[in-house]
């Protein structure tokens, strides 16, 4: 195990391996963003289109600068020997105490982890409306410009595999990091890639995209990995399903902010704004600790020490189901997670997984433009998908409180029929939506709401359900299989040259999710009120080796 004598005294104090190298990075990498801006403004005149225009110094310089903040913000995060802190990190097991109650530390994680899920959401939800901007302003393919050549259907294919390769990656580097130095790591990319905004031409948007995505897909595995480190058992399931269902709300912020900027700003804001929500997040580093296991594994005791008393946790010694825990699973790569016991755990996830990618990026992704494609206008479609996502609010409310009473798998297979299920009513309205505003926005809600509880569901299940061992792999396949769904319909778009009609992505979303909902009910363990490591024992007595 790694001496006491490793990391500094500052570092200790401040949370970070190399204080002074993180924050020049952060400094830099705002620099290099704000660099950026003076083109765009310049451009206001024409209403901030910037295709066929040269990048200028300035924004020469910024990239250089974001380059190195991103290296000096590496250094100033992660530690040396991570290799063996990893290892050592896998052999010690700290569990949340049940009688522990929900402390004004645990809520200032809750929230710092709510904006961060939010701001998380925001990135790729921001695909849907800036697709009929960015249409318009290269000339591309799609409902509005059916004469187009290049398909739109780039944009948010680059993107979410952006996402997969982000959430895998990242699900990877929180079990040998940690979960706080991943989790800011994320925040900085989000900073850095808000220069996306201020791209001049199609390719680096797409390049930069693809960069944005992997930021992205990073959060969300790493925020539900470390919550259900540090929630008490009979708190943890309704709490992560609460805040993971704020996509929803980050939903509804996205198209508000759509319908209020964009008419002024073009599409491009939606990017920039990425700067003061990512500096946000990181000003709230201060709420975020860092996984007592990591401080372990480093010898930092005292540490650990602290972050257990305030978050009510303990070490677990001698435990048999550690002991049993560890000696079933074997290895911690993500094949583990293919084989026996954590099979089956695994196909029921990854079909949810799969159709909640489906459904977010085959129908929810393109109701901003099918709903143009209806007959509305940018700003009225805008506004009826943000009426639909604040409508669907209170449902993600009753999504948690049914995680936490009915358990786990009743209520993903109650929202996950019910999500299907609403979502053949846009099979059976058709284009005759186009003349029932009500019924269109009515629709709306259970889908827009369903799918962000589903993506909720999926991550806090999976963090719930996976051993320490491979928790934060776990978490990782889970949010990378969400978007793996999305990578195969848009590939399929891409493909077809074509964006396909609200009925169309409504069967692809429903399929799978009622698909899911089967699988759930035969082979999905329960998580209600349980310990981690017991529902790991109980795959293992469960499953022959």
């Amino acid at each position: 195990m790694a001496t006491p004598g490793v990391g500094s005294d500052s570092a200790r104090g401040s949370g970070f391996e190399h204080p002074a190298a993180f924050w020049a990075g952060v400094v830099a990498c705002t620099a290099g963003v704000v660099l950026h801006l003076p083109m765009y403004i310049g451009a206001r005149d024409m209403g901030y289109h910037l295709k066929g225009m040269t990048p200028d110094a300035p924004m020469i310089t910024g990239m250089a600068l974001i380059v190195a903040g991103l290296a000096l913000c590496c250094y100033g995060l992660i530690p040396a020997g991570v290799g063996e802190i990893g290892r050592n990190a896998g052999r010690i097991r700290v569990r949340a105490l049940d009688d522990t109650p929900i402390s004004r530390r645990h809520v200032a994680l809750l929230v710092a982890m709510a904006v961060a899920v939010t701001i998380d959401v925001m990135k790729p939800t921001a695909l849907s409306f800036v697709a009929p901007g960015v249409a318009a302003e290269y000339g591309l393919k799609s409902p509005a410009n059916p004469h187009g050549h290049i398909p739109v259907s780039w944009l948010p294919l680059v993107g979410i595999t952006g996402t997969v390769i982000g959430s895998w990656l990242w699900g990877w580097l929180g079990d040998r990091i940690g979960r706080r130095a991943s989790i800011i790591l994320a925040g900085m990319l989000f900073v850095s890639t808000s220069i996306c905004g201020a791209m001049p031409g199609f390719g680096w948007n797409l390049m930069m995209c693809l960069v944005m995505g992997i930021g992205a897909g990073g959060m969300l595995p790493i925020t539900f990995t470390l919550l259900a480190e540090t929630i008490p058992a009979r708190h943890r399931g309704w709490l992560m399903v609460l805040i993971g269902g704020d996509i929803a709300g980050a939903y509804a912020i996205t198209s508000w902010l759509s319908g209020w900027l964009v008419p002024t700003y073009s599409w491009r804001i939606l990017w920039l704004i990425g700067l003061p929500t990512g500096l946000l997040f990181i000003a709230m580093n201060r709420w975020i600790p860092e996984s007592p296991r990591f401080l372990l594994a480093r010898g930092r005791n005292q540490e650990a020490a602290e972050v257990m008393a305030r978050y009510g946790a303990a070490v677990e010694s001698g435990d048999p189901a550690v002991a049993r825990s560890d000696a079933g699973i074997g290895r911690s790569g993500y094949l583990t997670l293919l084989r026996r016991p954590l099979l089956a755990p695994t196909l029921a996830i990854s079909v949810l997984g799969i159709g909640a990618g489906l459904m977010t990026y085959g129908f929810q992704l393109w109701v901003p433009t099918n709903v143009q494609a209806l007959g509305y206008s940018a700003v009225n479609s805008d506004y009826v998908v943000r009426n639909a996502a604040l409508l669907g609010l209170p449902l993600t409310v009753v999504t948690a409180w049914m995680y936490g009473v009915w358990g786990s798998r009743k209520t993903i297979v109650t929202v996950s029929g019910l999500t299907g299920l609403t979502l053949i009513g846009f099979v059976i309205a058709g284009d005759s939506l186009a003349h029932n505003h009500l019924l269109l926005s009515l629709l709306l809600v259970v889908p827009l709401s369903g799918v962000s509880s589903v993506v909720a569901v999926v991550a806090g299940y999976a963090a719930e359900v996976y051993p320490t061992l491979v928790r934060s792999r776990g978490t990782g396949l889970a949010a990378g299989l969400t978007k793996a769904g999305g990578v195969l319909i848009l590939a399929l778009t891409v493909a077809a040259t074509t964006v396909p009609s609200i009925s169309t992505t409504a069967v692809i979303g429903a399929v799978p999710l009622l698909l899911a909902a089967v699988v759930f009910l035969w082979v999905g363990p329960e998580t209600k009120g349980r310990e981690l490591e017991d529902i790991s024992a109980e795959l293992l007595t469960a499953t022959p080796n």
